[in-house]
């Protein structure tokens, strides 16, 4: 079949793009997952991104942009903004080329990814209170000393290097049916969807490609379905690496022509995405590489034949991560917040630990007060943390406490 015609990089492009990145990138392992598999009831293989350097794949993008940069303007430098994983693939392919590189990060940004952005050899300026605020001032930046802005999606040498990524799913898995890609500003997912559509449409062979967005930030859901660009008012999400309020204006044309079906996740299934990754797969993901996983676990994506799901990054503060396991295991039933009113009297508490105890629920943490409003003076409340083996746990540890005579009331 001929050659498919597509905005943005040619697949010759996206081919020369890899020769260039494969001197730093590196081709990254393409795990398989039971678990998944037995959801889906058919092959899932994971491509392990968050394994790559400098913990996610925008390394690519960065260093075929700056490859492609004349001398004259590697001689002034680059800027860029970004809250974290742009900034690292910034300052980390400007280092092996180079190219003096100055990085604008929110104030307030996750400690590990300030540093490690300064360890790979980057000035680094702290400005405003999101990414939105730090891009201005980078451009500024850019516009007062002639450094090269490179920017973290909307560009045809990011989408081509970013492109490279679909090229290795194709080598690695060469039955795949489906690929699902995490959606940001939609650099990744443009150019894997380009390189494989050009790819295939030479074998005639069809592959699906499917995104997925954090759904207090999903653009490309409202402008897939409208048919034209569109802007939101991104909310907070844990999946901080693809918030975004705007699609591209390069990706969104690539998007609209060669991805089937964008969808959506919460932050609660994403957290629980993460631990499943954790405990089975034994792999560390940010919010936003283990969108792809949420959406099979909670069914968004069906039918799908043998599928790679795109881990796109493994950069995540061990605070936030502290704070995303206490989530997912909430979301999964396996963290069990309990109110429980008692009479004032010696013994309750003991009456109620030994009822925890019998079910072989642990208790991790207890408050017990007589100050909370509505008690009447001869009450007390004890507020417990326990944690639990799943739904079925939790219902067996409800009952007995409810056949003990207690009322008990759950914050999950």
């Amino acid at each position: 079949m001929s050659d498919l015609t597509i905005a943005g990089p040619t697949l010759l492009e996206i081919e020369e793009a890899r020769e260039r990145v494969s001197r730093v990138a590196r081709v990254t392992p393409m795990e398989s997952s039971r678990f998944l598999a037995e959801l889906l009831g058919s092959p899932v293989h994971l491509k392990c991104e968050n394994l790559q350097r400098t913990g996610s794949y925008k390394i690519r993008g960065a260093y075929n942009r700056l490859t492609q940069l004349t001398d004259e303007e590697k001689s002034r430098g680059v800027v860029a903004a970004s809250a974290g994983n742009h900034a690292q693939g910034v300052a980390f392919a400007a280092r092996e080329l180079g190219i003096a590189a100055t990085i604008f990060m929110p104030v307030g940004v996750a400690l590990p990814k300030l540093q490690a952005t300064r360890e790979y050899g980057a000035d680094v300026v702290l400005s405003g209170h999101d990414v939105e605020q730090a891009l201005r001032a980078a451009a500024e930046f850019a516009a007062s000393t002639g450094a090269a802005l490179i920017p973290p999606f909307d560009h045809p040498d990011v989408v081509a290097g970013q492109g490279t990524l679909g090229l290795e799913i194709l080598e690695q898995v060469p039955d795949v049916d489906t690929i699902i890609v995490p959606i940001g500003g939609g650099g990744l997912i443009a150019g894997v969807a380009s390189a494989v559509a050009q790819q295939t449409a030479r074998t005639g062979r069809s592959v699906r490609v499917i995104g997925v967005q954090a759904a207090n930030a999903a653009p490309y859901a409202v402008s897939m379905a409208s048919g034209v660009r569109t802007d939101i008012t991104a909310l907070p999400t844990i999946a901080d690496g693809i918030a975004v309020a705007r699609p591209g204006v390069l990706n969104f044309e690539i998007v609209r022509q060669t991805v089937d079906q964008v969808v959506t996740v919460g932050d609660d299934d994403t957290a629980r995405a993460m631990l499943v990754l954790l405990e089975r797969a034994k792999l560390v993901v940010e919010a936003a590489g283990a969108v792809g996983v949420a959406a099979v676990m909670t069914e968004q994506v069906r039918d799908l034949g043998t599928t790679v799901i795109v881990l796109s990054g493994g950069n995540i503060d061990p605070l936030m991560m502290e704070r995303v396991i206490s989530r997912g295991l909430a979301a999964a039933e396996r963290y069990l917040k309990l109110r429980v009113g008692l009479p004032d009297r010696p013994g309750q508490l003991t009456r109620v630990s030994q009822i925890l105890s019998d079910a072989n629920a642990n208790v991790v943490e207890v408050l017990h007060t007589r100050h909370q409003r509505g008690l009447q003076i001869s009450e007390v409340e004890l507020e417990l943390s326990v944690e639990t083996r799943g739904p079925d746990h939790v219902e067996d540890v409800l009952r007995r406490l409810r056949d003990a005579g207690f009322d008990p009331n759950v914050d999950f």
